[in-house]
């Protein structure tokens, strides 16, 4: 009984210091010697050394991730880059483990900082915005920090994959409050800048005022040249418009937009169009390069007014708000001419007004001949017989009423001839 229960003992000890020696080989120590440097103007480069200490038959992975535990990244190399813009603080906290599940009992995190920018946060230029126009040249626009000498030379530094060094932006100039700077970009290593970005700081010389980082990928703020007009024409009530798109641009990257004013109706028609053909045998052959879309239900007899715009869309580029200004317009069909409209304003008040005064004499004329004055022969007694005194007086009245229905007598005769006379 005694020797089972030394051997039980025994089996006992073997398995919980078999036990430690797995919890310990799982338990990873942390990586040494992390550092950060900063390369180009806004790649952020971080590399570390292999734990002290871990066991030999363990494949080591590192697991890191930033300060806001976004960027996830579990890999076998020792070092991770990451391009920010160095406005603030930036910091990567490093790990190492034996697999790629970090459950599996990870090593204490490590992290390590870039350092902030030097000087007064409210120096630091606002609004910096970089556009790449018809990817010709980049241009960049920004407003003057509120802590800042109205007497400040800014300076523009960019960088991209293609440049071989830092280059200074020679172009300064002033927009209003706004200042800026364009340079030409459009040599890139290969056709493909999906994966290309620029990288934009703003400063000055004098170091007075507090740098600006920006990274604009070469995917999105992209802005295209407007289009070129060079045809249009009526066939079968619709309106077929041809133009040349921008330089550099393939037709499968653009959305486009047609607007349409109709000179009599004053209607403006606006038509979206992501992919524009025209089923016409006018168009094939002609005009090698260019883009076709046919307008539906458009008036050729009045004068139409049409302009173009275009911008990226996603299928190749990942912004799509960006249109181009509009092209030149160009017109087709006739103008009416306005005389006609503008004499038969002028002329309708004085139409109107003779029409009501003819009505009002006709109405006159057609009371007297159906309702003829008839003499009062109370008056006519009254003056024969009465007040010898107030004879004159009376006959004056007379005169007076006779003279009257005699005037109007005369203008109903007048009236007739003038109509008999025009018949």
């Amino acid at each position: 009984m005694t020797g089972t229960v030394k051997s039980f003992s025994v089996l006992l000890w073997k398995s919980y210091k078999n036990s430690s020696r797995v919890t310990l080989a799982k338990t990873q120590p942390p990586v040494t010697n992390l550092s950060v440097s900063v390369e180009n103007l806004c790649t952020v480069i971080w590399t570390w050394d292999p734990p002290e200490g871990a066991s030999p038959n363990c494949t080591l992975r590192y697991f890191s991730h930033f300060d806001n535990k976004q960027d996830k990244k579990i890999a076998p190399e020792t070092h991770r880059s990451k391009e920010v813009p160095l406005n603030e603080r930036i910091c990567l906290q490093v790990g190492s483990q034996c697999s790629t599940n970090e459950s599996d009992n990870p090593s204490i995190l490590v992290e390590k900082c870039t350092p902030p920018p030097e000087g007064d946060p409210e120096s630091a230029v606002t609004e910096l915005q970089c556009v790449w126009h018809n990817l010709s040249y980049m241009k960049c626009t920004w407003l003057p920090g509120r802590n800042t000498s109205p007497d400040t030379n800014y300076t523009l530094y960019y960088w991209h994959s293609s440049l071989g060094k830092i280059l200074q932006c020679e172009n300064i100039y002033r927009e209003g409050q706004h200042i800026g700077c364009s340079f030409a970009l459009t040599n890139l290593k290969d056709s493909s800048f999906e994966q290309h970005s620029v990288q934009i700081v703003v400063k000055d010389n004098a170091g007075k005022i507090r740098p600006s980082f920006n990274i604009v990928p070469l995917t999105s703020h992209v802005k295209p040249d407007p289009p070129h007009i060079k045809r249009l024409f009526f066939q079968n009530g619709n309106l077929y418009v041809q133009w040349k798109n921008p330089q550099n641009f393939y037709s499968r990257c653009l959305s486009y937009q047609v607007e349409v004013n109709n000179s009599q109706t004053e209607t403006h028609d606006i038509f979206y169009v992501e992919e524009a053909k025209c089923q016409n045998s006018e168009f094939e052959g002609n005009l090698e390069g260019t883009i076709c879309f046919m307008v539906p239900g458009i008036l050729p007899d009045t004068l139409n007014t049409v302009r173009i715009r275009v911008r990226t869309n996603k299928l190749c580029y990942e912004d799509d708000r960006l249109w181009s200004n509009w092209s030149q317009a160009m017109s087709i069909g006739e103008n009416t001419d306005p005389t006609f409209y503008i004499t038969m304003l002028l002329a309708t008040p004085v139409i109107v007004a003779g029409a009501i005064i003819v009505l009002l004499l006709y109405l006159k004329r057609l009371k007297i001949i159906i309702f003829p004055p008839i003499p009062d022969p109370g008056k006519i007694f009254k003056e024969m017989f009465g007040d010898q005194n107030d004879d004159s007086l009376h006959w004056k009245k007379y005169d007076i009423y006779e003279k009257q229905t005699k005037e109007e007598t005369d203008s109903v005769v007048l009236i007739e001839n003038l109509k008999r006379a025009s018949q």
